[in-house]
């Protein structure tokens, strides 16, 4: 399936499960999971803020758009990649769980993995330490299959 097929069935789970939980999605709300469910990639809070400033014809103040982001990452619709500073869409949304982000350095997409067995093995290691995790993303970066392969099948640099 396409990236923007599964986003845009992305958008559809979100609204079914604010339904379901009694969450409210406001005209603000709704323009947000749009944007965010037309993306392919992973976007910044000012990325979003422009498209929105477009579709609107007017500027639209950050704080706004933070606080949506803020709605949807606190009900488990959406993860912040720390280390960019971009949001993309859960790939489970609407439940709380660990799992890992798998960020490629060459082409930027990322990928959701769920995996008991490394959440167990951190909050093992963690407990071993006397602490206790929280459920998070972790974010490991290198290259997806599609840049590994084009990276090995370029000739090596000169000196």
């Amino acid at each position: 399936m396409s990236a923007m097929n599964s986003h845009g069935r992305w958008a559809e789970q979100v609204e079914q499960a604010c339904l379901s939980k009694g969450l409210q999605l406001t005209p603000l709300r709704r323009r947000v999971l749009s944007i965010l469910g037309e993306s392919g990639d992973p976007l910044g809070a000012y990325a979003i803020i422009d498209r929105l400033s477009k579709l609107e014809g007017k500027p639209i103040a950050p704080p706004t758009v933070y606080r949506t982001l803020e709605f949807f990452e606190d009900n488990g619709f959406l993860h912040k990649i720390e280390s960019r500073n971009v949001f993309v869409p859960c790939e489970h949304p609407g439940h709380a769980h660990a799992g890992v982000l798998l960020l490629c350095d060459g082409c930027g997409r990322s990928q959701e993995r769920e995996d008991d067995g490394l959440a167990s093995a951190v909050s093992q290691a963690a407990e071993r330490a006397g602490f206790v995790v929280v459920p998070q993303m972790l974010e490991l970066h290198g290259l997806c299959r599609s840049c590994a392969s084009a990276e090995r099948g370029a000739a090596p640099a000169e000196a």
